[in-house]
């Protein structure tokens, strides 16, 4: 009875849920790496003028980076490990809501987990305790780590964030030095593909679940409906 459901879930639904609650806590911990590793971005910028040629190298994070200056002419500064470079702009803006978003999805992951764990262990009266929230959780989760992906481009090109650095690392060399740039993409930033996958797959596995169970509560009314008439009687 769906009003009266058993205090014990059943073994497969224990298993199942218990899948789920690993991929989801794997997303979060993945997030975790997301946000504390340096890889997200490799910016080349080629400088020129009077004086000196050659170019900026910086790989950053959404907290931190390390600069290079790398000169065919002229003296190279050393190496610059940086962290809240930005001053009030418009790529510090869409950075600060990059790392909001990316924080939203740890926590609706976080929150998956939670239902999933809860599901292995008890049968919840509430639907929404059940898949519906699982769906809801890993669904707002993917869909907040792609907006992330999404954002992080689009301030690394058309916002320049990269160049915005340069510009603070390096004071002498100002826009009008720059001669183009080139930008790939760390390990840091693609590990939010495995974040979707991880979401994906554990939206999966419950509606996996759910159509055996619905699909076993078939089975079993079908006994009745073939049954004899003069058996139904009696």
């Amino acid at each position: 009875d769906p009003y009266f459901p058993e205090k014990m879930p059943t073994a497969t639904k224990s298993l199942m849920f218990l899948s789920s609650f690993v991929t989801s806590l794997g997303a979060s911990i993945v997030i975790c790496s997301i946000l504390t590793t340096q890889e997200w971005v490799h910016s080349t910028l080629v400088i020129s003028d009077t004086s000196s040629n050659g170019s900026v190298i910086i790989t950053y994070g959404l907290f931190r980076g390390k600069s290079i200056q790398e000169l065919n002419h002229g003296l190279a500064e050393s190496d610059k490990n940086f962290e809240g470079t930005l001053n009030n702009s418009s790529p510090k803006t869409l950075h600060l809501v990059v790392i909001l978003f990316l924080v939203l999805s740890l926590l609706t992951s976080l929150l998956s987990s939670g239902f999933t764990f809860y599901n292995t262990i008890s049968n919840p009266y509430q639907t929404f305790l059940g898949p519906m929230g699982v769906y809801t959780w890993s669904g707002l989760s993917a869909s907040f780590v792609f907006i992330t992906m999404v954002l992080f481009v689009g301030n690394t090109q058309s916002n320049h964030l990269s160049e915005e650095l340069a510009q603070r690392l390096y004071p002498l060399y100002p826009a009008a030095t720059h001669r183009g740039a080139s930008h790939s993409y760390g390990y840091s930033f693609w590990l939010s593909l495995l974040v979707i996958l991880l979401n994906a797959v554990t939206v999966v596995i419950i509606i996996f679940y759910q159509k055996a169970r619905h699909q076993r509560k078939q089975e079993h009314k079908k006994p009745m409906e073939y049954a004899p008439r003069d058996g139904i009687l009696f």
